[in-house]
């Protein structure tokens, strides 16, 4: 950008800063904040988009970076630079990213977002893109999340280096041009993030004051390593994180996550095979590296082979089993512990990515000060991190945000982010609020029954009723089909990519043929769920096994379905872990924490009745006047999760059975906000 164009954004935002002053000021006296930081938030976005400390970003290539058991990463180091481009001498707070996707995919990004005046007429453009008049509302939204700042916070932000920060993009171990095997979380991989803070803090161009940045995989090893305590990790901006990772995206209620995951694992393992071509040039080519990536060419290819091929448990090979046990390495490394972060840390989650389950658990758990964590939750999927932010009414930009959150708490400037509302969520039916806590303050639990009374709302399996008081009796059968390929847990599971269709993303109509329904009559004014939901299912499978999958939806009265919230379970893996499940003041599970082991595993017997404890992520929405509570239960849930081989092959696909019997009921546990009328 220019600095023409600089000087006329930066007044722009001023004047409107001036407009929403006195609002600002009121929504401080009175301890609420708006959703946009008010006269805060224009503060905060004229000083990232306004003229900068340094003119130009001077970059340091391929820098090594030994960590202690001799493996090498590699990273560009990016600095402020004088009008001649000459680095400034001067020690900076330090901003540290390390990611999978090899630094020369954020360098490529980084180049584009700064042709002049191309990057800005982009993203001018990408912010008045709509095709929602066509059906394509999904795709606009994914259009719409790099002028939301997305695309800075994934690769690097120049206008945050000439403000004063130096910022060091690594890459992971085992990937772009570093030595060593991919571990994927793994222990060492942890350990590694620790010692680049260290390295980092070290450098004559670091003040010793270090934050942490990216989004998804840079911001899942943000939590790891600020879990380690290195004592120059001052601050961390995780956006989209994950924390249970196996409960995330690896095997969702047991079952693989065939939509994401491989596709995920495929584009990783070819981008660690880009050579640095420099280096080759130059005859300083790392041998190193080319002998690590032929010792492991495809990493966890050869699980995910396993998990589709191997026709029995007996079969399963024990690299497979080491995932489907509870104590083994692995599993222990992929499973967060948020609580012993203790540096502030803001968290941007969507309530439809594939971490929706980890974003609010970690901003729970976290155990620092007041001010010192916040939590955005918006309406978005994997691909469409940040989309609609910085529009009016809407939560700053992610890069404006995180400039806001390490001004404060690297470099000491009081901006007034710490009084930025602690929650922030998009109120599903709503739109955008700002609260203090999460789960809403005044939600109380109830049951809502599934009965077999027609509601003559839909056309599905079979068309029931959501109600206060316990129903009939039946047996009530859903096969298992396709059509959740036409769904918004498709549209979370391929991390979005299926969104862009909202006959699919945005209605449950299509594939609700194939599921059991259960809808409540409407409610008689505005009523707020906040809160994780859990299902109890009383089950029959005419198999040892089978594979259920559970929404819950906002029903419009035009008939329009919209999921809120999913959950799901392979029937035999329903063991609960009692000490980690938790539960409602009247002792219903709102969130059963299945453990997922062989070792406990507990086969169906086919023809008796099973019960089924069902998580569904924590969501928060709010029904209008007229609108109707539902919750659809299916037999199978593609692409979001397919049984493991052998545990398919046991279900053998068969028709699964709901068994509602007055003597043994079959509900949701539902986090409830006013008086529905029900």
């Amino acid at each position: 950008m220019n600095r023409r164009r600089r000087l006329i954004r930066t007044a722009v935002t001023f004047v409107v800063s001036v407009i929403v002053i006195g609002a600002g000021a009121v929504s401080a006296q009175s301890g609420r904040a708006l959703p946009d930081g008010g006269a805060l938030g224009a503060g905060w976005t004229a000083t990232h988009d306004g003229l900068q400390q340094y003119p130009n970003v001077y970059i340091e290539w391929d820098v090594p970076v030994t960590m202690s058991d001799g493996t090498v990463l590699k990273g560009n180091v990016y600095r402020p630079a004088d009008a001649l481009g000459r680095p400034v001498t001067k020690p900076l707070p330090t901003i540290v990213n390390l990611m999978p996707y090899s630094k020369l995919v954020s360098n490529v990004a980084d180049s584009a977002l700064n042709v002049p005046v191309l990057g800005d007429a982009v993203m001018d453009l990408l912010t008045r893109f709509d095709l929602s008049g066509f059906g394509l509302g999904g795709l606009t939204d994914i259009t719409k999340a790099l002028p939301g700042g997305f695309a800075r916070t994934f690769a690097v932000d120049r206008d945050l280096v000439r403000s004063g920060y130096t910022q060091v993009v690594v890459d992971v171990r085992g990937t772009g041009f570093s030595q060593g095997i991919w571990q994927v979380f793994g222990d060492r991989e942890q350990q590694d993030g620790a010692e680049v803070v260290d390295w980092a803090a070290a450098q004559p161009w670091s003040n010793g004051a270090v934050g942490m940045s990216g989004v998804s995989y840079s911001a899942i090893n943000q939590l790891q390593t600020a879990e380690r305590h290195p004592e120059a990790l001052k601050a961390i901006f995780p956006i989209v994180p994950g924390s249970d990772l196996l409960r995330d995206i690896v095997a969702t209620g047991g079952g693989l996550g065939v939509g994401f995951l491989p596709l995920w694992l495929f584009m990783v393992n070819n981008i660690k095979w880009v050579p640095d071509l420099r280096s080759a040039l130059t005859g300083t080519f790392d041998w190193k590296w080319l002998a690590d990536r032929v010792a492991d060419p495809l990493t966890f290819f050869d699980y995910l082979f396993a998990t589709l091929t191997v026709p029995s448990v007996e079969d399963i090979p024990p690299n497979l089993r080491e995932l489907l046990e509870d104590d083994t390495p692995i599993r222990q490394s992929w499973l967060g512990h948020p609580e012993r972060v203790q540096v502030p840390t803001f968290v941007y989650g969507g309530w439809h990515d594939i971490f929706a389950y980890s974003a609010p658990r970690v901003y729970d758990a976290i155990a620092v000060p007041a001010g010192h964590k916040k939590l955005i939750m918006g309406d978005t999927y994997h691909v469409s991190t940040g989309s609609g932010l910085g529009q009016v009414g809407a939560p700053p930009r992610l890069d404006v945000l995180q400039r806001a959150w390490f001004d404060h708490w690297l470099k000491g400037i009081d901006n007034g982010i710490d009084s930025y509302d602690d929650v922030t969520l998009w109120q599903q039916g709503g739109g955008w609020t700002s609260t203090n806590e999460f789960p809403r303050a005044g939600t109380s639990y109830r049951r809502m029954y599934l009965d077999p009374a027609i509601s003559g709302t839909v056309r599905s399996a079979h068309d029931g009723t959501l109600s206060a008081t316990v129903g009939g009796a039946a047996r009530l059968t859903a096969a298992p089909g396709l059509l959740t390929l036409c769904s918004r847990d498709s549209a979370t599971g391929t991390a979005g990519i299926t969104s862009i269709l909202d006959a699919c993303a945005e209605d449950a109509r299509i594939s609700e043929a194939e599921a059991l329904t259960f809808t409540s009559a409407p409610v008689a004014q505005p009523t707020v769920v906040s809160g994780p939901i859990a299902a109890h299912l009383n089950t029959v499978l005419d198999a040892t096994d089978g594979y259920w999958s559970v929404t819950v939806n906002d029903v419009a009265p035009d008939g329009r379905s919209t999921v809120w919230t999913s959950g799901q379970l392979q029937a035999s893996l329903r063991e609960v872990d009692q000490d980690k499940a938790k539960r409602s003041a009247d002792g219903d599970y709102t969130d059963p924490y299945p453990i997922l082991t062989l070792a406990t595993r507990r086969p169906v017997v086919p023809g008796e009745p099973t019960i089924v404890d069902i998580g569904l992520t924590a969501t928060d929405g709010i029904l209008q006047p007229g609108h109707r509570l539902r919750v659809d239960v299916f037999a199978l849930n593609l692409p979001r999760g397919l049984p493991l081989r052998p545990l398919l092959n046991e279900s053998g696909l068969r028709p699964q059975h709901l068994e509602l019997d007055p003597n043994r009921p079959s509900w949701i546990n539902i986090p409830v906000l006013g008086d529905p009328g029900w």
